[in-house]
């Protein structure tokens, strides 16, 4: 699920991005220390909750949840920690009576780790102008928002920073926009199917 690319801007440890963060409270901080673990974060989602949709949601509620936590607890091992913060939210996911029940992902898109995120797609070059088709029927502000995440790998504050939009905003658009870009692609995909014999 690499939404963002990996970039490590200052060059600092899981421990001193860690430290730094919770003296400062700097999200572009938080945000370099979220990129590096984002995969780890999303395979343990999906396995938890076995839906592509409520892992990639459960993603962007943890970082929600490292926005505060991070900075009242002094963490030592970082990956160990953010692993347990991560599993602790599923669990208390799937505790909740209306997220009990799963949504069946179409077979397509867990065929392989590259299908299951945007930037499998991106490398699917026979996908291009389906996914520039389905970018062009989102809203302007979703289309803006899913283009600076997800095609120029901006993290959400950089994005904040670049539009004045406000971050709770930011979120909203690319998660209705992923969302709504999932939809359409999935309907593409359907279609073909049904356009192509089945084989025994």
């Amino acid at each position: 699920m690499s939404f963002l690319k990996n970039i490590s801007q200052s060059g600092l440890t899981d421990h001193e991005l860690a430290q730094s963060y919770r003296s400062t409270g700097n999200l572009v901080i938080l945000g370099e220390l979220y990129q590096r673990y984002m995969d780890l974060l999303y395979g343990v989602c999906l396995k938890y909750l076995k839906d592509d949709e409520k892992a990639k949601d459960a993603v962007m509620q943890i970082f929600e949840e490292l926005v505060v936590k991070l900075r009242k607890h002094e963490v030592e091992n970082v990956k160990g920690w953010i692993y347990q913060v991560t599993k602790n939210h599923c669990l208390m996911q799937l505790r909740t009576p209306k997220n009990l029940k799963t949504v069946e992902i179409h077979p397509d898109l867990m065929q392989s780790p590259e299908n299951v995120h945007l930037n499998g797609v991106l490398e699917r070059e026979e996908n291009l102008n389906k996914l520039e088709y389905c970018i062009g029927t989102l809203s302007n502000e979703q289309q803006q928002m899913i283009k600076l995440f997800y095609l120029q790998g901006k993290c959400y504050q950089e994005i904040v920073d670049e539009t004045g939009t406000e971050w709770n905003q930011v979120r909203s658009y690319i998660q209705n926009g992923r969302r709504n870009l999932k939809t359409c692609m999935e309907k593409s995909m359907e279609e073909n199917q049904n356009k192509t014999p089945l084989k025994r």
